[in-house]
């Protein structure tokens, strides 16, 4: 039974541990419509890039990207933003 139990932890951890999220681009994000055309070319590979923008309902959305081996641009986090500020 304890031999299972540690299993089926090893099991879940590895599960946890290379899922990945994949977020497809909404109106507004930099790979909205494909890549950019301009390659980011100076920046390491691996660098994160913050972008903000509003969607189509008007809320204010943070996106975070991170530049790949190929120069392109994946997306890792978004989240809407609400703040007192929100104009």
């Amino acid at each position: 039974m304890k031999r299972f139990l540690v299993l089926a932890a090893a099991g879940l951890l590895t599960a946890c541990s290379t899922s990945q999220v994949d977020l497809s681009p909404i109106a507004g994000s930099i790979t909205y419509k494909g890549q950019p055309h301009t390659r980011l070319k100076n920046a390491p590979v691996g660098s994160r890039i913050p972008h903000e923008f509003r969607n189509q309902f008007g809320e204010r959305i943070s996106e975070t990207y991170v530049i790949e081996p190929d120069r392109s641009l994946r997306i890792i986090d978004r989240h809407r933003i609400d703040g007192p500020f929100d104009d």
